[in-house]
């Protein structure tokens, strides 16, 4: 194994915090990365890492060469490309919320595909936090406003939100006119992954938000599943406009409260500040703000 596949494995071990993971993701036994990784530490003379049983992480030296190597590393991709005409290549690794992946970036994916024939996509889908580093992801698209440090934002667009429920619910429980109205009426509540609590609803008037929590019998940490719930009548929902905008054509939901609408939601994709932007991301992330640009929110 030469130098700089050393140092990219080396890499891998510090963010995977793992020998066996970090070998599996480089595609070598875990006997060559350990064997590999001694004869770094005896190459440049200091103990790059602490092993225990359960844990690997990085001495101060191993820290400060770990930061070294990501700059090394990208300044090597950014070089090999210049070579190859500045064609990204390889493998992109992105996270991406099911709806969003189907509603905005399927329909127009062969236009990246096209575009840069050498590149591959990797698509994880989901609400949960991810730990770029960690999973080896290069970045990811979130709605809301993101509170990850040590990360990199982009925004990309924002989506307008509604406030709707089912008109069987609204046959119950009568149709608001003004947030006032709002009392003794129930909400499907949203659990969020990072507080761990139920997200309330927002109303907005004279340029002012304000947030309203009512009942919710029925909770999901699943927007699909939040969302499900609302078109079946139990409750009222908050959600950007796209995801209800079939069912409001169709009559299956009804918007409420139009004139005191939420502020509109950022989508924003996030990366890893200590890395240098790669062409890859920066391809991706350029066609991803052109389709959002375009969409019909």
């Amino acid at each position: 194994m030469d130098r700089l596949d050393a140092m990219r494995l080396f890499v891998r071990v510090v963010e995977l915090r793992s020998f066996t993971a970090a070998a599996a993701d480089r595609g070598v036994p875990r006997s060559t990365a350990t064997e590999a990784i001694r004869r770094l530490e005896e190459t440049l003379g200091s103990r790059l890492l602490d092993r225990t049983t359960r844990h690997v992480a990085p001495t101060p030296d191993g820290g400060a060469y770990y930061q070294r190597c990501i700059e090394i590393l990208a300044d090597v991709d950014e070089a090999e490309g210049a070579l190859r005409g500045s064609e990204p290549a390889g493998r992109l690794r992105v996270d991406v919320h099911g709806v969003l992946t189907r509603t905005f970036l399927l329909p127009r994916l062969p236009e990246l595909l096209d575009l840069y024939p050498r590149l591959s996509l990797q698509i994880g889908q989901g609400d949960r936090l991810v730990d770029l580093l960690r999973e080896g992801v290069d970045c990811v698209i979130r709605a809301g406003e993101p509170d990850e440090s040590g990360m990199i934002m982009r925004r990309l667009a924002a989506l307008p939100e509604i406030i709707c429920a089912a008109p069987a619910y609204l046959a119950r429980h009568g149709v608001p006119q003004t947030p006032d109205d709002l009392e003794g009426h129930e909400m499907v509540g949203f659990v969020s992954s990072r507080t761990g609590g139920v997200l309330p609803l927002e109303v907005r008037s004279a340029g002012r938000s304000r947030e309203i929590t009512l009942p919710a019998r029925l909770t999901a940490n699943d927007a699909e599943t939040v969302h499900h719930l609302a078109r079946l009548g139990y409750g009222l929902v908050q959600a950007p406009r796209y995801r209800f905008r079939e069912d409001l054509a169709r009559g299956r939901m009804v918007e409420i409260l139009p004139d005191f609408a939420p502020e509109p939601m950022p989508l924003v994709a996030l990366y890893p500040q200590n890395r240098q932007l790669s062409p890859r991301v920066r391809v991706f992330l350029d066609w991803a703000a052109g389709v959002f640009r375009d969409a019909d929110f």
